[in-house]
């Protein structure tokens, strides 16, 4: 029970750290799409932003998910 504990708290420590040490890249490449308009670079970049928040909505599913479902085993 205590495993599923200490899993579920690494899971969303280190997809955590790693949202925040991309956030800085992913304001860089906003602006580059800002200063660039319609290039390839630009979409390229658009391309990446957008996998970024798809992929942070499913860590932030993924992590709510497992805590509920650790709530549920403890409590039963």
């Amino acid at each position: 029970m205590y495993a599923l504990l200490w899993v579920i708290i690494g899971f969303c420590t280190i997809g955590l750290i790693v949202l925040m040490s991309m956030k800085k890249t992913m304001e860089n490449r906003l602006a580059t799409i800002k200063v660039n308009g319609e290039s390839k670079e630009s979409a390229r970049a658009s391309r990446s932003i957008i996998w970024w928040i798809v992929s942070t909505v499913a860590w932030g599913i993924l992590s709510i998910s497992l805590f509920i479902w650790w709530l549920t085993q403890y409590f039963e």
